[in-house]
């Protein structure tokens, strides 16, 4: 069932919400500034200067953690360390995020994976990875939008999954940046988004008892304000981490 927005009083503190990387251009910022928009009152917590150490440690400090978009994921770590020159990798972002994720994990603490954090999710559990869209999955679908904010293609949202739950439809258009995308998902997982050439767009536990809240996209909800397929997955993030009990 879709949780409503949860009230807070004018004395409660903040939500203390991780962001794997959440600085460095305005894209990442947006990320903190699309959660803001919600009207929960919340902080951001930017994990991307510290070591993978200080920042699992500090990630027990807060109440849910957002996978940011970015580079790929080395593909060392889903077998595939040969195709490496076909991909832009930041070895020490994953790292770091590996073990953010493991933390959260441990934790049980809901966890928001947008784009590259979808994909890295997915790997952390043990899937792999589309090395290169155009060249691996070739379609008409095209899931780099030259225009970051237009709407590029469509998405369909399976009937009956918790994602189609939380927003209500079972389609429309998003925007997207990536030549990446999920191959098989990790065991455990199930997919509740899918574009129109079978990429996987979104991905959910097929049991999510005793387990971190999920909600991964493969679009970028942060720059679609005005979608469906936006703000109501800011809210119920939001509204797990208010209900993680650490």
């Amino acid at each position: 069932m879709t949780l409503s927005v949860l009230s807070q009083s004018a004395k409660s503190e903040p939500l203390r919400i991780a962001i794997s990387k959440g600085s460095g251009s305005d894209s990442y910022l947006r990320y903190g500034e699309w959660l803001k928009s919600t009207g929960i009152d919340i902080e951001i917590v930017d994990m991307i200067s510290y070591s993978p150490d200080e920042a699992a440690k500090l990630l027990e400090t807060c109440r849910g953690l957002v996978l940011s978009g970015g580079s790929d994921v080395h593909p060392g770590r889903y077998g595939k360390e040969a195709d490496s020159l076909r991909c832009q990798i930041n070895p020490e972002r994953d790292t770091l995020e590996f073990k953010l994720i493991e933390k959260a994990l441990e934790l049980k603490m809901p966890i928001l994976a947008i784009c590259r954090g979808m994909q890295i999710l997915n790997v952390a559990l043990g899937g792999t990875l589309i090395v290169d869209i155009p060249q691996d999955h070739p379609s008409n679908i095209f899931h780099q939008c030259k225009d970051k904010f237009q709407i590029c293609h469509s998405v369909d949202i399976l009937p009956n999954t918790k994602l189609n739950k939380i927003t209500g439809v079972l389609r429309d258009g998003v925007t997207s940046s990536h030549h990446q995308a999920v191959e098989y998902l990790a065991l455990g997982l199930v997919p509740n988004a899918l574009a129109e050439d079978g990429i996987v767009e979104g991905f959910e536990w097929l049991d999510d008892s005793d387990k971190s809240p999920i909600i991964a996209v493969q679009w970028h909800p942060e720059r679609m304000s005005n979608s469906k397929l936006s703000l109501t997955l800011a809210i119920e993030f939001l509204n797990f981490a208010k209900l993680f009990n650490k």
